[in-house]
């Protein structure tokens, strides 16, 4: 049986022999002093994160300081290709997990989940064993920007009002032409194509960074300078 903390309907404050007794503990009642701290909405704050510029533009350099490493760094030994791979996948993973808040509709939501989900299972692939072959980080890398770049098209043609679509289609089709690549060319020089993977990870940056870019120019036109005010959904 369950007894309400309440007390009866009708009935007053219980009396003590020194006096009324005063209902100090009741649900509604705070301690003399106590402050009153508003509740914190996760998704919101992570919403808020994934609409800023700064945002977009740090998953740009996530994306684009491996590709420079990996340039500058061709005859660096197949663990470090490795563990910089699996690096730029799981923190891009974590990149498009925040961005996926930023979209209001939760249909259009189930996109960017699954491409958080590909990069950090990418990345996962790529740490555990950091001494297979550039043949097998290639493969791993290569299905990745293939589907996120097909995941990329379809948000960007499927998302409605989308700021910068164009900027988000020319990403997606660099993301779907360097997977294709990388999946295409043989798999006879390592050095070949730890270069090309480099390179495609350059360019992917760079797109990015144009993008933050483009972004942050139109929030100074409409005249929004915080760091932390909508952004693109893509």
């Amino acid at each position: 049986m369950t007894v309400s903390r309440d007390p009866a309907p009708g009935t007053g404050p219980a009396h003590t022999p020194d006096g009324p007794a005063h209902a100090s503990d009741g649900p509604d009642q705070m301690p003399y002093g106590a402050v009153a701290v508003p509740a914190v909405d996760p998704g919101a704050v992570l919403a808020k994160l994934g609409r800023s510029w700064t945002w977009v533009l740090g998953s740009a350099i996530a994306t684009l300081v491996p590709g420079i490493l990996i340039l500058v760094w061709p005859d660096g030994t197949l663990h470090v290709v490795a563990v910089l791979l699996g690096l730029y996948l799981l923190v891009t993973g974590a990149f498009r997990f925040v961005e996926t808040f930023a979209r209001e509709e939760h249909g259009e939501r189930l996109p960017g989940l699954l491409l958080a989900v590909l990069y950090v299972l990418g990345g996962v692939l790529c740490l555990r064993n950091p001494l297979q072959t550039i043949a097998a980080l290639s493969l791993i890398v290569g299905i990745v920007w293939v589907v996120s770049g097909i995941l990329t098209l379809y948000t960007a043609l499927a998302a409605r009002d989308l700021p910068h679509r164009g900027f988000v289609l020319g990403i997606a089709v660099i993301g779907i032409v360097a997977g294709i690549v990388v999946l295409a060319l043989p798999s006879e020089s390592a050095r070949a194509l730890t270069r090309l993977l480099g390179l495609w990870l350059v360019l992917l940056g760079v797109a990015e960074v144009a993008l933050a870019l483009a972004w942050r120019a139109a929030l100074r036109r409409a005249g929004i300078t915080g760091p932390h005010d909508p952004a693109r959904t893509a």
